[in-house]
């Protein structure tokens, strides 16, 4: 009854079941992730950075929600070869999409159609 009582439980809205994980050591094979974060639930996928970038980071996708609040809740700080997890929740908000100067320079473009406005009028009047 217990256990029944905590699945029907909220969840707080930053749960997913995908997690980020990070302080990996580099040399972690997907295996000793899949028993360590398998003990908590199914895994539906695990992608380990590859990256000089993302090297130490790893993506855990569980199956169910609740699989990944439990990994979350019992291995943040866990000891991987002398090395402290940081496991936290994915979040699409704080993925930082890296914009490219185009991408910026046709946004401002249509600002400036959408207010009537070019780029030239504020250099003639500083001129």
């Amino acid at each position: 009854m217990m256990a029944l009582r905590a699945r029907n439980a909220r969840l707080p809205p930053e749960v997913d079941r995908i997690l980020y994980v990070r302080n990996l050591p580099f040399n972690i094979s997907s295996e000793e992730m899949y028993d360590i974060f398998g003990k908590y639930g199914a895994i539906r996928q695990i992608r380990l950075g590859s990256s000089k970038d993302t090297r130490g980071t790893a993506y855990i996708v569980y199956e169910d929600i609740y699989d990944a609040k439990n990994a979350v809740d019992h291995l943040s700080g866990f000891n991987v070869a002398n090395r402290y997890l940081i496991v936290l929740y994915y979040s699409k908000t704080k993925q930082t999409k890296k914009v490219s100067t185009k991408d910026k320079e046709e946004e401002l473009r249509r600002m400036q159609e959408r207010h009537g406005v070019d780029g030239e009028q504020h250099a003639r009047q500083k001129a």
